[in-house]
């Protein structure tokens, strides 16, 4: 069981600055997600608490222990990979059994934990089988009862679930998150998929071009997200975007998106109003547009013509794409809705749950 801490952490490659000023605090038992797209630092985030990659400037600490020129061996953590790594060449149980033989812990202890964390992830039947006998979720879960057998301090997981299809994932996603509980230890998990991130962490850090843009509940996240990038990268389908300037009425407030002109909410407008004048960016999920017919009674709605353009049916709702004049967005509406491409109708913003960003620093207004 450890505290991580990330303190002030670069990583130089020549004049290329991989992660840039990396500041967290992981508490124990927690799990961490890094999530961002790739190229943004996070599965190099991972690999320099590892020891896999030299940390170029600042501290990392496991415990109580600055761990920088530490071996990866020394480092009491035990990582799962992309790929699995597991050694064609042996068997389940010899793979599991690996780092136990290295460390010349007693067979019996081996025999003991090889076989119990098998049972717990449901594979002692497949113990004598080799890595190419075994289907990918297979594969998956013996990588994970290497890495339990060890009774590391820190589980480090790189992005595990990649190579499998989508029941697997959905499967292997509750797998984990059940593990973590069970084990009541530190979990850090690198992955690109924000739907695995806001599913499995307690908290999430979101990496951009090797800065950390904000670390936080998947909640607070999705609700108060720091600034455009996390709005846009939490959320499936994203949150729309609206270029738009905020313009004074007497005493109301209207941010004018081009194709409406949407009235703040009182209790928004004084936060807003220094802002007027200003090019904003409008920000609304498509869960927050309606269609006219369903909307819900306690919204604060504002109508918005437009003309139906794609339509997914997801059966618990449908994704309609829709457009007016040149400017495009996604609402999520009740299945009922009677919408069918080419027809112009009315949406309803809920502007509840809007969101202004600075124009020139996406940051949130």
């Amino acid at each position: 069981m450890a505290k991580v801490i990330y303190d002030h952490v670069y990583k130089r490659w020549g004049d290329v600055v991989a992660v840039r000023d990396l500041n967290i605090e992981i508490d124990d038992n927690e799990f961490l997600v890094f999530v961002g797209p790739s190229g943004c630092g996070k599965s190099t985030s991972l690999r320099m608490l590892a020891g896999l990659e030299e940390v170029s400037e600042g501290r990392i600490i496991i415990g109580d222990r600055v761990v920088n020129n530490v071996a990866p061996k020394d480092r009491d953590i035990a990582m799962v990979f992309q790929s699995y790594a597991l050694y064609p060449h042996m068997t389940v149980y010899d793979n599991m059994a690996f780092a136990l033989r290295l460390r010349k812990t007693p067979k019996q202890v081996i025999d003991q934990k090889v076989r119990e964390a098998a049972k717990s992830l449901g594979i002692e039947q497949l113990l004598d089988r080799r890595p190419r006998q075994l289907s990918g979720g297979q594969r998956q879960r013996v990588a994970v009862g290497r890495a339990i057998v060890r009774d590391p301090a820190v589980f480090l997981m790189d992005e595990p679930l990649s190579n499998l299809d989508a029941k697997l994932r959905v499967e292997a996603r509750t797998f984990i998150s059940k593990l973590h509980q069970r084990l009541q230890t530190t979990f850090i998990y690198v992955t690109h998929d924000q739907v695995e991130a806001m599913t499995m962490g307690t908290r999430i850090a979101v990496l951009n071009a090797g800065m950390l843009q904000q670390v936080d509940t998947p909640t607070n996240l999705y609700m108060h997200p720091a600034n455009q990038f996390v709005a846009g990268f939490i959320g499936s389908p994203s949150m729309n975007f609206f270029d738009a300037a905020l313009i004074e009425d007497g005493d109301q407030l209207l941010v004018d998106i081009g194709i409406a002109q949407l009235p703040v909410p009182s209790d928004r407008v004084e936060r807003y109003r220094p802002h007027v004048g200003q090019k904003v960016t409008f920000g609304l999920r498509p869960e927050n547009i309606h269609y006219h017919a369903y909307q819900p009674a306690d919204i604060i709605g504002a109508p918005v013509e437009a003309e139906v353009d794609i339509i997914e049916l997801m059966g618990n709702e449908k994704v309609v794409y829709l457009k007016r004049d040149n400017v495009e967005y996604i609402a999520r509406v009740d299945p009922r809705s009677d919408v069918h491409v080419g027809l112009s109708t009315q949406t309803v913003f809920d502007l509840s749950n809007m969101h202004l960003f600075d124009a020139k620093t996406g940051q949130t207004l």
